[in-house]
């Protein structure tokens, strides 16, 4: 059966590709899904409204109306979540294949790097390094870039080690064929399907770490309309305004179940034992 049959043929991939779509979109069009309504502009007089018709979701201290906050907060939480994965991708498959191809010296450097990064807890690191820097949702994404990169590296390299001795591979190097040729006709063809999995998988993950971050101070800073910073504001309120953490936390938790389905769907799909 093609890839492209079996991506459609898979349910579960069909619907949490929609539903994924759905998530984007609504970030995208904030202002249309929220008719206009400005996440930062409050009135004191509106403050901890519960859930009414004006306000469905309720408004919290300042008298910000929390459901546009929410949507709004979609565009922050999803872009950095993006930008994360991407950069970790980009970061650990560059790092991986250099190490596993050449060997030697610079695989020893890289690889000991890594494993230094793996001797902290991830998180604890992160926020060591976000707590240096200051704190914002850019140099969240920095901190976890460089605590996170390592998996990726890792599993890169393991993967070019596989097939580096191979005789086709043998054979190109004796014809003359000069490295950057090696590297992105052989090399990264046999990894990236690999890691493209793995970064589909880690979407999810990605998205409480950098939620974490925030809610602990590290992240994103007022006012801006971010989930991780949502839940911070409404700690202080959650037995008299429970809906301030009710739904950024649902928010939360319904992309990241969306986006672990969906990554594990095409995992399932690509899986190479499914072949």
């Amino acid at each position: 059966m093609k890839k492209k049959n079996r991506f459609l043929a898979n349910k579960t991939f069909v619907v949490f590709s929609i539903l994924a779509v759905c998530i984007i979109l609504t970030a995208v069009f904030a202002p249309v899904v929220t008719r206009g309504v400005d996440p930062l502009k409050g009135s004191l007089v509106d403050a901890l409204l519960p859930p009414c018709k004006e306000h469905i979701f309720g408004t919290d201290k300042m008298g910000r109306d929390i459901f546009s906050r929410v949507i709004y907060g979609a565009r922050a939480s999803l872009s950095a979540t993006f930008g994360v994965v991407a950069l970790i991708f980009l970061v650990g498959t560059v790092t991986g294949v250099l190490a596993g191809y050449f060997g030697g010296v610079i695989d020893a450097v890289i690889m000991r790097i890594a494993d230094m990064m793996l001797a902290f807890p991830g998180l604890v690191l992160a926020l060591a390094v976000a707590g240096i820097m200051g704190a914002s949702i850019k140099n969240a994404i920095i901190a976890i870039v460089v605590v996170s990169w390592t998996k990726y590296a890792r599993l890169a390299r393991s993967l070019v080690m596989k097939i580096r001795d191979r005789d086709y591979v043998s054979a190109a190097i004796v014809t003359g064929s000069k490295t950057p040729y090696m590297l992105f006709r052989y090399m990264l063809p046999n990894v990236l399907p690999t890691l493209i999995i793995t970064a589909a998988t880690d979407i999810g993950s990605m998205m409480l770490e950098l939620a974490a971050m925030s809610f602990l101070g590290f992240g994103a800073k007022p006012p801006a309309p971010e989930w991780g910073y949502m839940l911070n504001e409404g700690r202080a309120c959650m037995q008299s305004a429970p809906w301030l953490m009710i739904f950024p936390g649902l928010a939360i938790f319904v992309v990241v179940v969306v986006f672990n389905m969906l990554g594990d769907s095409i995992r399932d799909i690509l899986d190479p034992r499914n072949e």
